[in-house]
């Protein structure tokens, strides 16, 4: 069987068992080697986090005909896309595709956070009181079809192959719940480790209350882009295990780790504006 095929045909599988796997062995991780001391019950989040991962499953069956490895292999058949319109190694495309839709995804998050209405999705994410493996994958089921609206016009564009998108859907699965985490890692490796991945500690940087933190490192996959765009920080000024997760205007339980809560909280507060990196908190206005 051809591997764009294969590819194809077990794309379901490989993405279910790679989440499942993924998500016990992180949390498997996380009672062993934990960063920070929870806040809020763990079951209560578990539980309402992966409940509107599952809603977000469901909501996108629902309204999308195909998913992104649907749309690929629509876009090969009609030729569309730049790599439909070169001769290039299969090699070369599959690893350029990776790299380049992981780019969107960065350029994707800049936005969210840039764009006054988007941040109300967005905020769902970054209003978790605590931030662990569930964290990665609890979004908006508004943000969610956005995602996969933005997710078409860049397989429409680019005309990846097949396999290149199973693997950036797994891939990309996989590290936003290893970089969500609240795991350990020994200093020395996690150092080197963020020159080729996204790690927990930079990414928990992103999570802090504290705006011009939270409006760093966007990359959920590759580090490179925050480093190229100057986005990039190091670590939380309060450190790892004092820094407060969450959004400052947005801290009962009830009201962001309860599943009615999330699907309500973009809809919540009068809209003000939101220019990264210039908030002022001082202003009760909504933020």
């Amino acid at each position: 069987m051809e591997i764009n095929e294969f590819a194809m045909a077990n794309e379901k599988a490989i993405r279910m068992g790679a989440f499942f796997g993924i998500l016990g062995v992180m949390a498997l991780w996380e009672i062993l080697a934990p960063r920070r001391v929870l806040t809020v019950s763990k079951a209560v989040r578990w539980a309402n986090n992966l409940g509107i991962v599952f809603f977000n499953s469901f909501l996108v069956w629902l309204i999308f005909p195909v998913l992104a490895v649907g749309m690929a292999l629509f876009a090969s058949n009609q030729g569309w896309g730049i790599f439909n319109y070169f001769e290039l190694p299969f090699w070369f495309v599959v690893i350029a595709s990776v790299v380049i839709m992981d780019f969107v995804i960065y350029l994707q998050h800049v936005m969210v956070h840039a764009v006054p209405a988007l941040w109300r999705l967005h905020r769902v994410h970054h209003a978790d009181l605590d931030f662990d493996v569930t964290t990665g994958a609890r979004f908006h089921p508004l943000e969610i079809i956005l995602s996969m609206l933005i997710k078409f016009a860049t397989i429409i564009v680019l005309g990846p192959p097949v396999l290149a998108v199973v693997i950036f859907e797994v891939v990309l699965n996989a590290t936003a719940m290893f970089n969500h985490s609240n795991v350990r890692l020994p200093l020395s490796i996690d150092r080197v480790l963020r020159w080729l991945v996204v790690t927990p500690d930079m990414h928990r940087v992103h999570h802090s209350v504290e705006d011009d933190e939270a409006n760093s490192n966007f990359g959920f996959n590759l580090p490179w882009w925050d480093r190229l765009f100057g986005t990039y920080r190091d670590q939380p000024r309060a450190g790892h295990q004092a820094m407060t997760i969450g959004i400052h205007k947005y801290r009962e339980p009830k009201q962001v780790a309860w599943l009615p809560g999330m699907l309500l909280l973009p809809f919540k507060g009068k809209i003000t504006g939101y220019a990264i990196n210039r908030r002022d908190w001082s202003d009760a206005g909504e933020k």
